[in-house]
């Protein structure tokens, strides 16, 4: 058992260098891939802090030092971790209820409870969040990222944006006449060049680009557009002195919930990426040790003055697509971030945030899962109200409360088909199947019914109410079960409640075709002493027979 544990959360990067070791071209392979990653992940870094409405090397800290240690201590060979755009909502509401500081220890809790999942193993559940809500709600979190950043793209001047979607809305309209062309200019031909950059030049990252012309365009023709530099001044070369923040139960208590949300987004963002990873390269990713690694980075994260981290589907795709080998890829990648931030702060600030915000708006719109919602739309009516309603919560309400509803809704709907599944109906004489009771005698007073399906709480109900269908109780109730794979509490209740008012009417009931898992559920519950341990069979002749002899005896 603690073996088992052990090889789960031991991560990637022991594995694969306990097995296969490490070489020299491994080694450039994973720098050259570590630099392509950097390049694309610099400008993002920053423009997600920015978006937070925090300071811009927030966002550096986070990609170095969570960076290294997802890649150090996960489960994935390819994932690359840092601040992602899906926090970006979250973030922001969190760091304007409770400030910064406030911020940083629900990253350090969200750390904290991701390694409580780890040694859970709770890795292999996420699989069970239903595709709908991860669409509704990745779809609408795409669309709060493109909202939040109407502000820089439009240059408007408005001090602090609300994180309510309903306020934003406001807020915008109130100050749309101050739109500044020059920055919507500087931003849709951004957006140009990074669309152009995918399509002719897929090698070289759009992104790098983008920040790279519009620093030197504002700088070249004096462009009245805000940059790093004018609103947030200058940001440091090094990483901040690790420092914990003020910890009290009452402030633990507080920031529980916003604690919890992080750490249930970054679960699901971080396991996806290594799902798509592991599409990409058809390799298996450890999802416990992922957790593990995703933990300690984002306590390590809010001790260095950082956001809250996760694996970053694109930034991903782009470490396999430079032909990354490790995990010391992503580790290369942080160690290259770190160096930017070194030598090239000074001209990092010259950035325009109108071209941050065009590039925040090409991955709201990557994020939009437009194909999937597409695909979505033309499945059954139960998948489409999930995601419409996730959607809806997401944008209007709380990303937290979204998720919980939009999984509770499936489960729901998903217990309504399953309860219209399953039928609990009379043997009739169209059946073809060489236990078919219509090849049997049946004596006279006997009623033969059959339950197709699981007999849980959403049908047992049913079950019992079987009995209004009687305009005369028989004898002999005979309930097949050859088709119900489980049973559940209530469902064991009701049986015990079919076969106390069958006893009213002086009818006895037999089970037939009890499989063994089932029956092990009903004789630990003592239902079996109740009914008769002779009147549970696992076939349909000895029920008939059985009821023969009932019935003589009644003679």
């Amino acid at each position: 058992m603690l073996r088992s544990i052990h090889d789960s959360l031991e991560p990637k990067l022991v594995t694969l260098f306990r097995r296969q070791g490490y070489s020299r071209s491994d080694f450039i392979a994973d720098a050259v891939a570590g630099l392509a990653v950097a390049i694309v992940a610099l400008p993002l870094a920053m423009a997600i802090a920015i978006a937070s409405n925090l300071p811009p090397e927030r966002g550096l800290f986070t990609a170095i030092v969570a960076g290294f240690l997802i890649s150090a201590h996960g489960g994935s060979r390819y994932q690359i971790g840092g601040p992602t755009a899906a926090f970006i909502v979250t973030v922001a509401m969190v760091a304007m209820k409770h400030g910064y500081e406030g911020l940083v220890l629900a990253t350090i809790m969200a750390g904290a409870i991701l390694i409580i999942m780890a040694f859970l193993r709770a890795g292999e559940l996420i699989k069970f969040i239903p595709y709908p809500v991860i669409v509704g709600f990745t779809s609408g979190i795409a669309l709060l990222i493109a909202f939040s950043q109407i502000r820089d793209f439009f240059g408007l001047k408005i001090t602090t944006v609300p994180p309510d979607f309903i306020d934003k809305l406001s807020i915008y309209v109130a100050h749309l006449h101050e739109t500044n062309f020059t920055a919507v200019l500087l931003a849709l031909i951004s957006i140009g060049v990074i669309y152009i950059a995918k399509h002719r030049f897929p090698r070289i990252p759009g992104p790098i680009i983008v920040v790279t012309l519009s620093a030197f365009a504002v700088w070249g023709f004096n462009l009245p557009v805000e940059t790093i530099e004018s609103r947030f001044g200058s940001i440091p070369s090094m990483l901040p002195s690790p420092v914990w923040p003020e910890i009290t139960f009452e402030r633990l208590r507080f920031l529980l919930p916003d604690a919890i949300t992080i750490a249930t987004l970054a679960a699901i963002e971080s396991l996806l990426s290594a799902v798509v990873a592991d599409g990409m390269t058809g390799t298996r990713h450890k999802s416990n040790a992922e957790l593990l690694g995703q933990g300690v980075a984002n306590i390590a994260s809010g001790i260095f003055g950082g956001l809250p981290a996760t694996g970053a589907i694109a930034r991903t795709a782009t470490n396999i697509k430079a032909g990354a080998r490790t995990p010391v890829a992503g580790m290369m990648h942080a160690i290259w971030l770190f160096l930017f931030m070194l030598l090239l702060a000074p001209l990092i600030i010259k950035v325009p945030l109108a071209a941050l915000a065009a590039i925040l708006m090409v991955v709201a719109w990557n994020m939009s899962e437009i194909k999937h919602i597409k695909e979505i739309m033309h499945s059954p009516r139960t998948d489409r109200i999930v995601l419409i309603v996730t959607f809806l919560l997401t944008v209007l309400v709380d990303l937290n409360f979204a998720i919980q509803a939009g999984i509770a809704l499936a489960s729901i709907l998903f217990i309504d088909q399953m309860m219209k599944a399953t039928q609990i109906r009379p043997i009739t004489s169209e059946e073809n199947d060489p236990d078919s009771t219509s090849n049997k005698t049946i004596p006279h007073g006997v009623e033969v019914y059959e339950i197709q399906g699981p007999l849980f709480f959403g049908v047992a109900e049913k079950l019992v109410d079987t009995l209004m269908l009687f305009e005369k109780p028989p004898q002999v109730f005979i309930l097949r079960m050859r088709y119900v794979p489980l049973i559940d509490a209530a469902g064991l209740h009701s049986l015990e409640i079919l076969h106390e008012r069958l006893s009213h009417y002086n009818t006895r009931l037999i089970l037939s075709g009890v499989n063994a898992q089932v029956y092990q559920f009903i004789r630990s519950s003592r239902i079996d002493e109740k009914i008769g341990r002779e009147n549970i069979v696992d076939h349909i002749d000895k029920a008939i027979f059985r009821a023969g002899e009932i019935m003589g005896k009644k003679i």
